[in-house]
């Protein structure tokens, strides 16, 4: 049970306190997305590009989007909810959208509700990992390629059973595929490789989460090309060097994909080049 406080719809409540009817469609449908946020010494880091997808998929849902849902509006409201919580100088922050209760598939209205909850970080969150991640793929579940693939959806039953495939197979990660059998993302992360010194990461086509992470580090001047391209199996095993990213770990490097091993100097490069340009 959490502990503290969480803002729904704007509202300071405690977070032990039941919020939801059985017609929340959220629990009925998955009909919503989330946006997971770090905060670092009172300031959410990466906000542009979290608040940027966020108006894409409200969008995208077709939402009646409420003017004062803008960047500085839920800003405000999540660094508040961290000063409630005594979490500011490092949290994990989830903003949960979802549309209104209300009809079967078909809604009655389009309105949007919001949950933002938070929890503190261990200040280790900012170190790369000591250890390489053990990985593989998880074979059970395949990942659409369609326009709602990208969205952080509130129905997330492929990397639950992915997260569980991993625990079951003693690994860090389970990578997931597209109905092509190409790499679309892993249980909670965008996948990158090295090879000859340029990186690589899939195409958003290809089935995998708009990362903030990602799309940060496809923006940023970075001291290596980096280039978007199908991935397949063969080239996770053929590769110099693999390393996952999201908005709470920034890189964390693979050591481990099933036979074949890897080092990590491209991932504590760009470790050191993101916690200059971010912190």
């Amino acid at each position: 049970m959490q502990v503290g406080f969480l803002c729904y719809n704007g509202k300071y409540i405690p977070a032990a306190d039941p919020i939801f009817t059985a017609d929340n469609r959220s629990f009925r449908y998955g009909d919503g997305f989330f946006e997971t946020l770090k905060v670092y010494q009172g300031q959410v880091l990466l906000a542009d590009l979290h608040f940027e997808r966020m108006l894409a998929s409200l969008h995208l849902l077709h939402f009646d989007i409420p003017t004062h849902f803008t960047k500085a509006y839920f800003v405000k409201q999540i660094l508040e909810l961290c000063s409630k919580n005594n979490v500011s100088q490092m949290a994990r922050v989830r903003l949960a959208i979802f549309r209104s209760d209300g009809g079967l598939y078909d809604p009655i209205n389009n309105l949007p509700n919001y949950i933002i909850q938070c929890w503190e970080l261990s200040r280790t969150i900012l170190e790369l990992n000591n250890s390489g991640l053990v990985t593989d793929i998880f074979p059970d579940v395949k990942k659409s390629c369609d326009k709602l693939s990208a969205i952080k959806s509130n129905n997330c039953l492929p990397y639950v059973m992915a997260a569980m495939y991993a625990k079951q197979h003693r690994l860090n990660e389970a990578i997931l595929l597209n109905p092509y059998g190409r790499v679309a993302d892993s249980t909670i992360a965008n996948v990158f490789i090295v090879r000859d010194k340029v990186l690589y990461t899939p195409p958003l086509s290809e089935g995998g989460v708009c990362g903030v992470m990602r799309k940060y580090l496809l923006k940023t001047e970075l001291p290596f090309k980096i280039e978007e391209k199908p991935l397949n199996i063969e080239d996770l095993e053929n590769a110099d060097e693999i390393f996952l990213t999201n908005a709470i770990y920034g890189i964390r490097w693979v050591g481990l994909f099933r036979d074949s091993s890897y080092g990590n100097a491209t991932a504590a490069i760009l470790h050191e080049v993101l916690h200059e340009s971010m912190l």
